[in-house]
């Protein structure tokens, strides 16, 4: 089939849903050092899935934030879990 194949980014996206976290959010909440760790992943890997593990009002808008942060691209959200994509830049 032509243009069944997937993308490199969608792939390693593919990959990471059925993955575990690679970065935990706690108790002491975003740090610089969660924020940093979190860009590394990215630069390392290009995608990196967070799970939230403390509690928050509104996850959509603390994933965009935490998005905002790592200069990176939202790519989903489910339940206390989601999935962060470097940009192009």
């Amino acid at each position: 089939m032509v243009g069944s194949e997937d993308t490199p980014l969608k792939r390693l996206i593919k990959e990471a849903k059925a993955s575990h976290a690679d970065v935990r959010i706690g108790k002491k909440g975003v740090t610089e050092e969660v924020v940093k760790e979190i860009k590394r992943r990215l630069d390392e890997h290009k995608v990196v899935k967070v799970k939230i593990g403390i509690e928050v009002e509104d996850r959509r808008e603390f994933a965009r934030l935490i998005a905002e942060r790592a200069n990176a691209k939202l790519i989903e959200i489910r339940g206390y879990t989601f999935i962060l994509a470097k940009k192009n830049d």
